[in-house]
């Protein structure tokens, strides 16, 4: 077993790394570029080396850095995580010929799974489904308009060397050709340092499974059941569970078995994924088809170490190391059910734009990883683990992946994991950026999610005109107001003592009108009881003013509410929305009617920047007349290119900002007549 391992990564994954080397006695090296001089990993490995700037081009994506680590510390292998290097074939060869243990697949396997033009044409020779695509060179945007109206719309252009959502775009019609094959090839140059993209058939209603595989230098390769994976935004994972609510075990098995002979057709071991696209409209199940292979451990891999108590990571060390799997396919079981919810930060309020900036306050609902390396375990705190590579102070940067954690749930049954999602995202705190606690939240929620009739399609059909928080009910409003009304009291009170003006015998209101989305509740409160329209609500709460978090009991069941003190009231959010509620003495709340509403300034005229970022392109200059839904800036964030339109149709008056400068949020770009 080796003695001392280098971790080629960054984040959560990093820590995961480092966590399971630590239980293993194994001693960890990290390498890290100057944004990352503080961040948890570092202050977790037992050695750390400064490798760079702030870029991953000239830090974590250099080959060479991270051999001459290995030198300076005497590491005897190295583990990729996942992205950046852990499929580039150049590292793992680099590696080898300094005697270097890569802790992943060999060489071949890299090469031919890892180029997903490659690995479509093996796997079509090999006998596995494949779906209908160009699996060749393509020249430019004439030649990808051709391509695509011949296999017939819609379609999918994907960068060859792309993962993780980016370098992909879904057309329509040749329009979204046209405009999104130049971003695709850009995004995978950026990326990946690969500029090659192939075009494939959308398949319709459909469904994401993956297989995870586990292989051995002995021959040895298994299956561990299957992730559903269909909940994503952009083409990127959001939600992932294990086992899938749609795969039957006949489906699993004739999956599985396929899975294990693509790998072993091409000498695989390590861990690695096999993603499948399944058509939802097929109730046998029998219509999936080879999408790629991952040749690398997964995002999602915690789900999958909830249900069969098998640490990949472990694994991977101890493949890496020569030895044989220590378990057979009949002794794969599926324990329960996990789910997994990528915490990212972008807005979904503001159409899901990257966010980045400081974590003012960052507690998750139970601790993460901790200097120690100690963890919470494979399925965490009483069903709850986070993975985490953040904390409080430090920031998000625009340089890496706006990833801010993953929080895994397990339970005996499916909506028990669901269920324990929802508290746990409830009592998730963070300040100081825009994150998507919220709209994940309510995925958890939704009827649809819970029946298990997921699509890749789910986010899009469900929330057309974009999020807006989840569905209130109404014995939620009434909790509220319940709950707004006696921290009302408790702020009346507490301003009462601290002023000492109006008399230490002059009790806070009592009763009062709170307004909940827009119903307004009558609430009264005792020494016995608090009531909302005269009905006793069964609540039980502490709460200090300035507490930022309320821990209540309703109905004998827990309920997180964040709390916000706002002029008119509090902004209190829970069960995946915000609500502004307004909270009022009941002799003065009529008043309320004569106040004169503020109404917003107009700023349809202006291009506005929704995220910092860098401007790619600008597409129109100072007097070009412009149509409505026409392209007019290209904003890259987060890795990712985004295309700004004109809302409605105008003469650009005045331009404010050049292709290649780097914009603040809200800043603003072009101004119209």
């Amino acid at each position: 077993m080796f003695k001392k391992i280098l971790i080629a990564n960054r984040g959560e994954i990093a820590c995961r790394v480092i966590k399971t080397a630590r239980r293993m006695g194994i001693q960890t090296v990290a390498v890290y570029s100057d944004a990352d001089a503080r961040a948890p990993f570092v202050q977790m490995a037992d050695e750390a080396v400064h490798i760079g700037p702030a870029p991953a081009a000239q830090s974590y994506l250099i080959a060479d850095k991270i051999i001459a680590a290995c030198k300076q510390t005497g590491a005897e292998a190295v583990h990729p995580g996942y992205g950046f290097l852990s499929e580039r074939t150049s590292f793992a060869e680099a590696l080898a010929a300094e005697g270097i243990e890569f802790i992943g697949p060999p060489v071949g396997a890299i090469a031919a799974m890892g180029d997903k033009i490659e690995s479509k044409k093996l796997a079509k020779e090999a006998g596995v489904n494949v779906v209908p695509g160009f699996v060749g060179e393509i020249e430019d945007t004439e030649h990808a308009v051709r391509i695509s109206d011949e296999i017939g719309y819609p379609v999918m252009m994907k960068a060859s060397a792309g993962g993780g959502g980016k370098g992909m775009r879904l057309a329509y019609n040749e329009k979204d050709v046209r405009e999104g094959f130049e971003a695709v090839k850009r995004e995978g140059l950026n990326s990946f340092g690969d500029d090659r993209v192939f075009i494939e058939k959308f398949i319709l209603n459909p469904r994401h499974i993956e297989i995870q595989i586990l292989g051995d230098k002995h021959g040895n390769i298994l299956y561990l059941n299957e992730r559903e994976c269909s909940i994503q935004r952009r083409h990127q994972k959001v939600v992932e569970e294990a086992p899938s609510p749609f795969v039957t075990p006949k489906m699993r098995k004739a999956m599985g078995e396929q899975c294990v002979a693509l790998a072993r057709a091409v000498g695989y071991y390590s861990a690695g994924t096999v993603e499948l696209i399944v058509s939802g409209a097929d109730p046998s199940g029998e219509s999936f088809y080879f999408l790629e292979m991952n040749t690398r451990l997964q995002v999602e891999h915690p789900v999958t170490e909830a249900i069969t108590g098998v640490d990949l990571v472990e694994q991977m060390i101890r493949v890496a190391a020569g030895e044989k799997l220590a378990l057979t396919q009949d002794e794969v079981k599926i324990d329960g059910w996990a789910i997994e919810n990528r915490v990212y930060a972008e807005d979904p309020y503001r159409g899901f734009l990257p966010s980045t900036g400081r974590l003012i306050r960052y507690n998750p609902p139970v601790a993460g990883w901790t200097d120690d390396g100690a963890e919470n375990g494979r399925r965490g705190i009483d069903g709850v683990r986070v993975d985490d590579g953040v904390y409080e102070g430090g920031e998000v940067s625009m340089f890496y992946d706006p990833m801010i954690a993953k929080l895994i749930t397990w339970g005996k049954t499916r909506d028990e994991a669901a269920d324990k999602q929802i508290e746990a995202l409830d009592a998730f705190e963070i300040e100081g950026l825009g994150h998507n606690i919220d709209f994940v939240n309510a995925i958890m929620q939704h009827p649809r999610f819970r029946s298990g009739e997921l699509t890749t399609g789910f986010i899009a059909e469900e929330y057309p005109e974009g999020f807006t928080g989840a569905a209130t009910s109404d014995e939620l409003k009434q909790t509220l107001a319940a709950l707004a009304a006696f921290l009302a009291t408790a702020r009346a009170d507490r301003a009462r003592q601290v002023d000492n003006q109006l008399g230490h015998d002059l009790d806070p209101p009592s009763e009062w009108s709170v307004k909940v989305g827009g119903s307004t509740f009558a609430v009264e409160l005792t020494e016995e009881e608090i009531s909302v329209d005269g009905t006793p609500v069964d609540i039980a709460l502490e709460y200090t003013p300035g507490d930022r978090m309320v821990h209540c009991e309703v109905d004998d069941k827990p309920l997180s509410v964040k709390v916000e003190t706002t002029r008119a009231g509090f902004r209190l959010t829970t069960r995946g929305a915000i609500h502004d509620v307004q909270v009022l003495p009941a002799r003065i709340a009529h008043l309320t009617r004569h106040m004169i509403e503020k109404v917003p300034p107009d700023l349809s005229k202006f291009l506005i920047c929704p995220m910092p970022g860098l401007l790619v392109s600008l597409n129109v200059g100072e007097g070009d007349t412009v149509e409505a839904g026409q392209p007019l800036a290209v904003v890259e964030a987060m890795k990712m290119e985004n295309i700004l339109r004109a809302e409605k149709a105008g003469k650009v008056k005045s331009v404010n900002a050049k292709a290649g400068d780097s914009l603040a949020v809200d800043a603003i770009i072009l101004e119209m007549e």
